[in-house]
């Protein structure tokens, strides 16, 4: 691992780092080469492992400290010199009382931050990186690593810290390097690696999704859990969620999930520091309330104090053995939120770094409790990294699907396929039963509609059902695991009604922040539900993700493309196009039956759309449903003589220079036609007009009032002024007909 981890034995006490990777080990044998032998030993598991024993390497001669603070060799390096060794709670308390001094220093320097909150965890991030979790910090995102979710996103300093003292790598890809105590000192920079909040996709690859929006983090981690157990790896996930945060309504649906699913390699711990932002959190989220809930979840609970290191290890060490009862193991730890620091505890202190005297005098606290907490030493252990356990996910390569035709034949489908009529929603059901086939990476995530939004045809196929997750209503969460089971190399669907899934907006935009590969899909869309009145309708979503393809992501790709299908083979296609595609997807289906305007010979691709028909008066351009209405308006239009194209817009962002020539055809003449507010495709069409600069007119029908129940599609459209009649009428107005 590098000199990097192996200076983090500064502290006063052996560190073992056991490494499985031969390139590790030639480091440290390049290094260490003239150390006797015997120095680098096996560690009982064949030769592929090997241990340096720090005593050893000070017998040796080697310098004592760490690469990032030079010549300092500090007190724990002078005790070393001596001969003398930490116990273990020693050991914990030295490392953590450093890792807060580091977490008020970067704070400070970055001018803003949470060292308090960082300080709470001091204790438990020490136990939990230094020796609890089973990872590499040359190696982060090993696939079989201990995972730690840091759900408490401001808490961040303190990992920060102990991934510096680490040597953990950072940055990306051919930037990769090992974290130094410097670096701590850009904490929020612009071109820094260490982000506000955790987030790996800015070069922090030690975690697996943003997080800091509160209450996401345990759905995240049930995800990984999920991954893990799918993939049979003795793989342990630890999750830390504030007090105050567990009150957010996703913590209670992720531990109804995580106790149903009995996801007994998860490990949540709760950081009970007393306080919130503004005051003290609620009696309602006390640790005693806290373990009265966990309890009537199906947890077994450990209540320890989070600032002894022993009743860490020892809560830790429940939770690897498993619970006799079978139930999933949460940990309350009674924390103190500026802990070691008299001076800057209690109310007042969130978010607020000391800067000057007062951080000053907060270090010196430091000091002085160190002298008390450490004073006892004896050689009675010592830290130890283990490395990922052996195992490796599941690489079976995915198989191209058959199309659309041939499923339905080979699957009893037949008679549906020669009605000539479906509704999207179904054909996408088809298309992941198919997906499910033909590709294991493929997952999904339903919140109890299952039988609505046809991801049943998944969960019923014995081909598939291992892989799907009943989440029942609980969108948040649905959406979180989904981006946790992405982190962990799945390709994850996620469904619901569209309406039901903008609750679920901010845990889609964290998605789309951690470069998650999510699938979204959400079906009964728009006002043509109609019966089921607004409730059900989902209207304004096209415009919120309709934002996200106006930026681009890490990867330079659009933050979300959003898909509305026209007929069954258009919902197939773009299914399938979906898988295949790393990053963050929405589409929306339709509940009416369609008829097919496509074949299997149609391709959809993302950022495309399609002309059906061609004119040379006027654009028509729709999706979904309104694609079929607005053929009908052609047809009408024809009858007037007026010559309509159109245009299929079926993906945004969509090729905007090849449409923007099909307008110049039509007199620069265009409208748009969407089922729900504005803001959608219209914005979009208007934004590629605007930007081009030349002279157009365009006119957007979309839902201009809250649409009611009512018995047809025909009237709900007549309604809102979306039917064939009212689109043919503004047609006509446009050419002053």
């Amino acid at each position: 691992m590098g000199w990097g981890a192996v200076a983090t034995v500064g502290m006063a006490q052996d560190l073992h780092i056991l490494t499985p990777f031969p390139g590790c080990f030639r480091r440290f044998s390049d290094r260490y080469s003239h150390l006797p032998p015997g120095s680098l030993s096996g560690g009982g598991r064949g030769p592929r492992l090997r241990v340096l024993r720090f005593a050893l390497a000070r017998k040796a001669g080697v310098r004592i400290g760490s690469r990032d603070t030079g010549n300092r060799v500090g007190w724990c390096g002078a005790l070393l010199r001596k001969g003398l060794h930490m116990s273990f709670e020693a050991a914990v308390h030295a490392q953590a009382i450093e890792l807060d001094r580091w977490s008020l220093e970067m704070c400070a320097a970055a001018g803003s931050g949470h060292p308090t909150s960082a300080m709470s965890l001091g204790h438990i991030v020490t136990v939990l990186m230094f020796s609890q979790m089973r990872w590499s910090p040359d190696y982060p995102t090993y696939p079989t690593s201990d995972r730690l979710v840091l759900s408490e996103g401001h808490a961040v300093p303190i990992v920060y810290a102990a991934a510096a003292k680490l040597g953990v790598m950072v940055g990306k890809d051919d930037q990769r390097r090992k974290l130094t105590y410097d670096d701590l000192k850009t904490l929020r920079a612009a071109t820094s690696v260490l982000e506000g909040h955790p987030n790996p996709m800015e070069g922090f690859p030690f975690f697996d999704a943003a997080t800091g929006s509160l209450g996401q983090g345990l759905s995240i981690a049930a995800g990984l859990a999920e991954a893990a157990r799918l993939d049979g790896l003795d793989k342990r996930i630890y999750c830390i969620v504030g007090d105050g945060e567990s009150r957010e309504g996703q913590v209670a649906e992720a531990l109804d999930y995580i106790a149903e699913r009995k996801l007994k390699n998860l490990c949540v711990i709760f950081n009970c520091n007393e306080f919130g932002q503004a005051d003290r959190v609620s009696p309602q989220q006390s640790p005693e309330m806290l373990e009265a809930k966990l309890v009537a979840y199906g947890f077994e609970v450990k209540a320890i104090d989070g600032h002894q290191p022993a009743q860490i290890r020892s809560a830790f060490e429940a939770f690897v053995e498993g619970s006799k009862s079978g139930k999933p193991i949460a940990i309350i730890a009674n924390t103190v939120k500026g802990w070691g620091a008299a001076s800057i505890q209690g109310n007042g202190w969130h978010g607020k770094p000391p800067t000057g005297d007062a951080l000053k005098k907060a270090l010196a606290e430091l000091d002085q409790k160190r002298l008390e907490m450490t004073s006892a030493l004896a050689n009675t252990d010592q830290f130890t990294i283990e490395p990922p356990p052996d195992g490796a996910p599941k690489q079976d390569e995915p198989k191209d699907p058959p199309t659309l035709s041939e499923f339905m034949k080979s699957n009893d489908m037949e008679s549906l396929l020669q009605s000539g009529m479906m509704a999207t929603r179904r054909a996408f059901g088809i298309a992941l039963r198919a997906l499910g086939r033909t590709n294991p990476n493929v997952v999904v995530l339903d919140a109890d509609v299952s039988n609505s939004t046809f991801t049943e045809m998944f969960k019923k196929d014995p081909a598939c059902s291992s892989r799907f997750f009943e989440c029942k209503i609980a969108e948040q969460h649905m959406v979180s695991a989904g981006a946790g089971l992405a982190a962990a190399g799945k390709v994850p669907f996620v469904a619901s009604f569209s309406k039901f899934l903008t609750r679920a907006y901010d845990q889609i935009e964290m998605a789309i922040y951690s470069g998650s590969n999510l699938k979204v899909v959400g079906s009964h869309s728009g006002i043509t539900l109609a019966a089921d009145g607004p409730s059900q309708m989902s209207l304004p979503d096209v415009a919120w993700f309709r934002s996200f393809t106006t930026m681009r992501d890490h990867r330079g790709n659009p933050g979300c493309y959003v898909l509305q299908p026209a007929d069954a083979f258009a919902a197939y296609s773009l299914t399938n196009a979906m898988a295949e595609y790393e990053g963050v997807c929405y589409m929306r289906t339709i509940r009416p039956d369609t008829e097919f305007i496509y074949s299997d010979d149609t391709a959809f691709n993302l950022g495309g759309f399609e002309v059906l028909a061609e004119g040379k008066d006027i654009v028509l351009a729709a999706a979904g449903y309104m694609v079929h209405e607005a053929n009908k308006a052609v047809e009408l239009l024809d009858k007037a003589g007026v010559s309509a194209t159109l245009v299929d817009l079926y993906s945004l962002p969509f090729d905007t220079d090849g449409f923007l020539d099909i307008v110049g055809q039509n007199n620069g003449l265009v409208m748009t036609i969407e089922d729900n507010f504005g803001g959608g495709i219209g914005s979009a069409v208007a934004d590629a007009l605007l930007e081009s600069g030349d002279g157009f007119t365009l006119r957007q029908l979309h839902v201009k009032r809250i649409p009611k129940s009512a018995r047809t599609v025909e009237d709900v459209l007549s309604m809102c002024g979306l039917n064939a009649d009212s689109i043919k009428k503004t047609a006509m107005e446009m050419l002053g007909v």
